[in-house]
């Protein structure tokens, strides 16, 4: 991974060149923004550029290899056991990097999900940043920066890392995966700006079985008790995809309010179900539209407070026929 296959993010990878080039790198940095849009990606590069043999991330030498393979000995990964980075983890890190580094000039510690860090090993690691070792390098990354103390937030040199329009977005998906102009403005728009949501197993369920999930639930109505159960079902046994799966329920519904407001076609998301839409739309009212986006809304509070997953769903679901 070189700076060259990071999708945009030219500024930062400026201002890293820059510090490489004339020595200037900072003993840590915090790279912040929303998820799967590169940070980790950028991070990787870093370390490419510093153990790299040839001194510019080949891609061919062994240190390179390496650091691709996440096998590299004086590269430290650390990411959250469970929920939180704890503090034995960041002990075990201050231990390893008091040490001679194994095979490059410098250590790179990469703590991925830094706002994980539980009070005691995010204290614990401030004071690592506070008294930095000579050769070694820490990079936090972060989609909540919020959630750091002010304190590690205040010793890092920050990058922000912001998502890509939707449609540089879709330009890139239609040539990278060989998608129709339609499916990628729909991709785009679903992993709103995530490349990781993107470029991974979300394609099926949103060019696919989206289709299928939105049909099955502008079917339900208030006497459809069965199929209703049954789609519940179907969405509490598939935990990994059920927050996205709400997230397309959301953008029909927001793309039904937009049609019922009059806006162009060009601000909807599900732009290749335009029948369906248009369809649905003569059927519903702006205040039951906005009730529905509440039960969602309510069913993702539901989950993150453990709430049972079917029961969550069927409630959600009996809320919307209702609405």
């Amino acid at each position: 991974m070189t700076f060259a296959n990071v999708i945009d993010h030219d500024r930062q990878k400026e201002v890293l060149r820059l510090a490489l080039k004339n020595n200037r790198l900072a003993h840590a940095y915090l790279f912040e923004g929303p998820d799967g849009i590169g940070k980790k990606l950028m991070a990787l590069a870093l370390a490419r550029a510093l153990f790299c043999e040839e001194g510019e991330g080949c891609g061919e030498c062994a240190s390179c290899r390496k650091v691709d393979h996440l096998n590299h000995p004086d590269l430290h990964l650390l990411t959250a056991e469970g929920a939180q980075i704890k503090i034995d983890q960041v002990r075990k890190l201050q231990q390893e990097i008091s040490l001679r580094p194994l095979e490059a000039n410098v250590r790179i510690c990469l703590i991925d999900g830094a706002e994980t860090l539980n009070a005691a090993a995010a204290n614990a690691l401030l004071k690592t940043l506070e008294e930095p070792l000579p050769g070694t390098l820490l990079i936090l990354l972060s989609s909540k920066p919020e959630m750091l103390l002010a304190t590690i937030r205040s010793r890092c040199q920050r990058l922000r890392f912001n998502r890509l329009s939707r449609s540089r977005l879709a330009e890139i998906l239609e040539h990278r995966l060989d998608l129709s102009e339609q499916e990628a403005q729909v991709m785009a728009a679903l992993s709103n700006g995530s490349f990781k949501k993107a470029f991974g197993e979300n394609r099926s369920l949103y060019l696919e079985r989206r289709k299928q999930l939105l049909k099955s639930l502008v079917s339900l109505s208030k006497g459809s008790i069965f199929p209703l159960f049954d789609l519940a079902q179907e969405l509490a046994d598939d935990k990994e995809n059920l927050p996205d799966i709400l997230d397309i329920f959301q953008s029909f519904y927001r793309d039904l309010l937009l049609l019922l407001h009059g806006r162009p076609e060009n601000e909807l998301v599900n732009i290749d179900l335009r029948e369906t839409l248009y369809a649905q739309s003569r059927t519903e009212k702006i205040n039951g539209l906005l009730r529905k986006l509440e039960s969602l809304d309510q069913a993702r509070l539901h989950l993150q407070r453990n709430v049972n997953r079917q029961l969550a769903m069927e409630t959600m679901l009996m809320e919307m026929t209702a609405a």
